[in-house]
């Protein structure tokens, strides 16, 4: 999973129908074997990434679905696996219908504050169909208003050392027929500075309590530049993606990547040998810096009340 499957929002969803494939044609002597089954299937899948949370969220989700199954009295080993089957395909359309709602959101709250009549998104790393069940997030973003007429521009960043942005990203807007420019990540603040940009919208991996943001390794260094140059920097992550058992950012356990992502390139190396090297995956970038806000299929929301809200907001919808 670690090599075939990126994206936090697509980590969760094809964790989990992988795990249906593979419970499909098992049989079960006993409830309690069904439930081992999952927790130690689940428990795998969740190492895989240790940032992202999405898949953490599908087995807690997951979890206490077998839990209210197996207490039904007259029900079958059989039925509870065959609900769970059910409820693990569900992921996929429900992923499609959160992101639209959300990206929805993005663009209204980006229009309402940026009031231009048209606007230029910088984006960073993938966050787009190949990133989630479809549709996306902060691309998703970009769709939405590309879709209205009110895009006027996108600039994607190539995002090193793993290049999502020039391979996946630029992909997905040139598919999509959007007006858009590669950029390496160097040149960011730059684009900032002299390409009229009029928001930032990154996704996410991981959000905490307090608001704090763990992504594609760059985008605390985006969020950083977008403060200098008074531009709104926006987190665009589904409830799946917010962890509000974390703190701050501080406790989220940050992977690092091979080296060779580094000081190679298509198996050529390009770096020195015998040289050091440091390779997170990711980074966080600090409530404080996000200024636009905290997107989600809920609404746009501050980072100070990110946690109320959002609590609100899931109780509301349970």
């Amino acid at each position: 999973m670690r090599n075939m499957v990126r994206g936090a929002p697509a980590i969760g969803v094809v964790g989990s129908l992988s795990l249906a494939v593979e419970l499909i044609p098992l049989t079960f002597s006993s409830f309690d074997d069904l439930k081992a089954f999952m927790q130690k299937k689940l428990d795998y899948l969740v190492s895989a990434r240790p940032t992202a949370v999405n898949m953490a969220d599908c087995r807690s989700k997951l979890m206490k679905r077998t839990d209210e199954l197996i207490a039904k009295s007259g029900v079958t080993v059989e039925e509870v696996k065959a609900a769970l089957v059910s409820m693990m395909e569900g992921f996929l359309p429900l992923d499609v219908e959160t992101n639209k709602k959300m990206c929805k959101f993005g663009a209204d709250h980006i229009l309402e504050n940026v009031k231009d009549e048209k606007v230029i998104i910088l984006t960073h790393c993938n966050t787009g169909s190949l990133a989630t069940a479809g549709y996306g997030t902060a691309l998703g973003v970009v769709r939405s208003l590309h879709g209205r007429g009110l895009l006027e521009h996108c600039f994607c960043t190539e995002t090193r050392p793993y290049n999502q942005g020039a391979r996946l990203t630029a992909y997905e807007l040139v598919h999509d027929n959007i007006p858009s420019t590669l950029i390496c990540d160097d040149m960011a603040s730059v684009a900032m500075k002299l390409q009229g940009v009029s928001a930032v919208a990154v996704g996410a991996d991981r959000v905490v309590a307090n608001g704090d943001s763990a992504n594609k390794i760059g985008t605390y260094q985006l969020s950083i530049v977008a403060k200098y140059h008074n531009i709104p920097f926006y987190i665009v992550a589904p409830s799946t993606s917010i962890d509000l058992n974390l703190a701050t950012g501080d406790d989220i356990v940050i992977e690092e990547r091979p080296h060779n992502e580094l000081t190679c390139i298509n198996g050529k190396r390009i770096a020195a040998k015998g040289i050091g090297v440091w390779n997170p995956a990711f980074d966080v970038a600090p409530a404080e810096l996000i200024t636009g806000g905290i997107v989600t299929e809920f609404g746009v929301f501050k980072p100070s009340e990110l946690k109320e809200k959002l609590t609100a907001a899931l109780k509301a919808s349970s």
